[in-house]
C-alpha cells in the first residue's frame, strides 16, 4: 500500500456551519468540511440549472423540432464509451417518446474510424441519407466531417462537452457548456447531460407548439437512470448540478424503475438495485458498457440500453459481461507489461511524466493502462498502441493541477506536425502519432512536464476527514455516508485516518491484505482490507488512511475499512 508522509496527509478544515438537519455526526462533519451549503443537500430536480442558460440551445431545439414534426430522417452520431452510449440511448428513446418515427443512430468503430465525426465517418453518415444529424459526446472538433455533411445540405446539431479547438465546426447549432460565451453555470456536464438538456428544450418547444395533448408532455424523469450511469462512468466532476442528476437516477434504480437494460446490468454485475450507489455505476455497470466499445462495437451496449424486455436485455447484458471478462484479462496482462516497462527504465519513475508503448497492446485498452500508471506512480501517464493504419494511438490520464489537453495543445504549437490529432479534458486526453515518432514525443512531453509541474504535485495528497472513534465505525455510519452522496470525481468519498493496533493479518484472494485492527485501548476488532497489497505490515501499530464500507459477506453485514495507505513518520 502507498507509504505516505505526514506532509502528504492533510486534514480538511470545517468551512461551513454544522448542518443540523442531518442526523449522523460523522456526515455533518464531512459535509461541513467540504463547505457544503445547506441548499446543496437538497438534491431535487427543481434545483437543476435551467436549460435556457445554455448557449445556442434554442436554435438547436428548433432544428430538432422541425425535423421531428416534418417526419425527417434523424441520425444520432455518438461516441464509443459509456457516456456516448447512454447519450445515444437517451436521444433515441426520448425522441421516439416525443413521436419521432425516423430516428436511428451510428457509432464509429473505434479501431477503424477513431473518435468523432471524422471525414471518413461522414461518408457512412451520408449513406444513411439523414436530413438531420445530432452528435452526442463528440463533434466540437469534427470540423472536416461536419463540413462534408453541410456541403450535402444536411442540418447538423452538435452536442458535446469536450473543450473546443481553435476552429469550431460549421454546424447549424452547437450546444456545449465549455464553448466560448456560454453562461451555463456548470461546465462539468457529461455528454449525456448535454443531450438531456437539449431534449428538455425540445420537449418545451413541442409542448408550446401543441404537439402533445394538454398535460401529456412526456416525463423526462424516466431517463434519469441513463443520466446517472453516463455521468458517473465518464468521471466528470460531480458538482451540485451533476449530483442532482446522479442522485435522482440512483433513486429510480433503487425503486426498481430502471429500464430493462440497466436492470439487467445490475443483475449480471451481482448488485442489488435497492442498495445501489454511485460506485456501482462507475466500477460495475460502466465497465461492462465500455468493454463493448473497447474490444468490439458499442452497438451491443446501446442495444442493451434500448432493450424493451427483460429477456432481450438479459441476453445482451450477459454478452457484455463476457466481453468485459475478456477486457479484464487483457488489461491485467497489459498492465503488468506497462509497469515492468516503467520500472525497468532508468530513472523513469522519478520523471515528471510516463510514456509507454507496446506493439502487442490493444488500442481500446491503453486508456485503462494510463489510468493505472497514473494511480500507481502519481504523475501524468500516456500509453500507446499500434493502430490498424500503422500510426500510434495514445490515451493519457493526468493528476490534479496539470491540464493534459492544454499541455498537448502547447506541445502541438511548439512541435507542429508531431501530434496528428488530439483532444480531451484536463484529466484525460487522446492523441495519435506517426509510427516512428514515439521516442521524440516521449522526450519532449516529459521535458514539458518537468518544466511546468511543481514537484509537490507529484506527491500523493490525501485529504482526510480526520479520525473516527470506535463508536463511529458502525453500519449506520456507512449507510449515512452513502445516503449523503453521490460521491465521485471532484466530490470524493470521505477518507479518514487513525492509529490502529494490528491484531491479525494475512494475504487472501491472490494479492489482498486482510487485517483485523483495534481502534483504541480494549476496543473491539475491526475488519479491514488493502486491495492489491501482497505484503504484510511490519509493525504492530500503524497509522492508516481508510474509507468506510460494508462487508456484505457476513449476515448481518458489518463495517469494514478499505485501507488506502499507511502513514510513516
Amino acid at each position: 500500500m502507498p507509504a505516505l508522509t505526514q506532509r502528504q496527509l492533510r486534514r480538511r478544515q470545517a468551512l461551513a456551519a454544522p448542518l443540523t438537519s442531518i442526523d449522523n455526526p460523522v456526515v455533518r462533519r464531512v459535509l461541513a468540511q467540504r463547505g457544503l451549503a445547506p441548499l446543496e443537500c437538497e438534491l431535487e430536480l427543481h434545483c437543476l440549472l435551467p436549460w435556457h442558460d445554455l448557449k445556442d440551445i434554442q436554435t438547436a431545439a428548433a432544428c430538432v423540432i422541425e425535423a421531428l414534426r416534418g417526419d425527417q430522417r434523424i441520425l444520432i452520431v455518438g461516441d464509443y464509451d459509456a457516456d456516448g452510449a447512454t447519450g445515444v440511448a437517451l436521444a433515441v428513446s426520448a425522441l421516439r417518446q416525443f413521436g419521432a418515427a425516423n430516428v436511428d443512430y451510428l457509432v464509429p468503430d473505434r479501431v477503424r474510424y477513431g473518435y468523432g465525426l471524422s471525414a471518413q465517418l461522414a461518408e457512412l453518415v451520408l449513406a444513411r441519407k439523414p436530413e438531420l444529424v445530432v452528435t452526442v459526446d463528440n463533434g466540437i472538433s469534427s470540423v472536416q466531417g461536419i463540413a462534408r455533411l453541410k456541403s450535402q445540405g444536411i442540418t447538423v446539431v452538435v452536442t458535446d462537452h469536450h473543450l473546443p479547438g481553435e476552429s469550431l465546426p460549421p454546424a447549424d447549432a452547437i450546444v456545449n457548456p465549455n464553448q466560448a460565451g456560454d453562461s451555463f453555470a456548470s461546465k462539468a456536464l457529461a455528454g449525456v447531460g448535454v443531450m438531456f438538456y437539449l431534449l428538455l428544450a425540445v420537449r418545451h418547444g413541442l409542448n408550446q407548439a401543441g404537439h402533445f395533448a394538454p398535460g401529456k408532455a412526456p416525463n423526462m424523469a424516466r431517463h434519469l437512470d441513463l443520466l446517472a450511469l453516463g455521468t458517473v462512468a465518464d468521471l466528470v466532476p460531480l458538482d451540485y448540478n451533476n449530483r442532482i442528476l446522479v442522485e435522482q437516477g440512483l433513486r429510480r434504480m433503487r425503486a426498481g424503475q430502471a429500464r430493462p437494460g440497466i436492470q439487467a446490468l445490475i443483475e449480471v454485475a451481482g448488485r442489488k438495485a435497492a442498495e445501489l450507489h454511485a460506485g456501482d455505476l462507475g466500477f460495475a455497470l460502466g465497465p461492462r458498457i465500455n468493454a463493448a466499445g473497447r474490444l468490439e462495437h458499442m452497438d451491443r451496449g446501446i442495444a442493451c440500453l434500448l432493450a424493451t424486455s427483460a429477456a432481450e436485455a438479459g441476453l445482451l447484458a450477459q454478452e457484455l459481461d463476457q466481453i468485459n471478462q475478456g477486457r479484464r484479462a487483457m488489461q491485467s496482462e497489459m498492465q503488468d507489461m506497462a509497469i515492468d516497462q516503467v520500472v525497468a527504465g532508468a530513472g523513469e519513475t522519478d520523471a515528471a511524466a510516463l510514456c509507454v508503448r507496446d506493439e502487442r497492446w490493444h488500442e481500446g485498452i491503453v486508456g485503462l493502462i494510463a489510468s493505472q500508471l497514473k494511480e500507481r506512480f502519481h504523475r501524468p501517464a500516456l500509453a500507446f498502441a499500434r493502430a490498424a493504419d500503422g500510426s500510434l494511438k495514445g490515451s493519457g490520464r493526468s493528476i490534479a493541477g496539470f491540464h493534459l489537453r492544454d499541455a498537448l495543445a502547447l506541445l502541438d504549437a511548439r512541435q507542429p506536425g508531431l501530434i496528428h490529432k488530439f483532444g480531451g479534458h484536463a484529466m484525460a486526453a487522446g492523441l495519435s502519432l506517426g509510427a516512428d515518432d514515439f521516442e521524440h514525443f516521449a522526450q519532449v512531453f516529459v521535458d514539458l512536464c518537468e518544466s511546468t509541474i511543481a514537484p509537490e504535485l507529484l506527491r500523493p495528497d490525501w485529504a482526510s476527514d480526520g479520525p473516527l472513534t470506535e463508536a463511529d465505525v458502525t453500519v449506520d455510519t456507512v449507510l449515512a455516508l452513502r445516503s449523503a452522496g453521490p460521491w465521485g470525481q471532484g466530490w470524493e468519498e470521505p477518507v479518514f485516518d487513525n492509529d490502529f493496533e494490528v491484531l491479525d493479518q494475512r494475504i487472501v484472494g491472490g494479492g489482498h491484505l486482510k487485517l483485523r485492527l483495534r481502534l483504541g485501548q480494549g476496543g473491539a476488532a475491526i475488519d479491514a482490507i488493502a486491495f492489491g497489497v501482497d505484503q504484510e505490515l511490519s509493525a504492530a501499530s500503524v497509522h492508516l488512511v481508510y474509507q468506510l464500507a460494508l462487508n456484505d459477506y457476513h449476515r448481518p453485514p458489518r463495517p469494514q475499512l478499505i485501507v488506502r495507505g499507511a502513514v510513516v513518520a
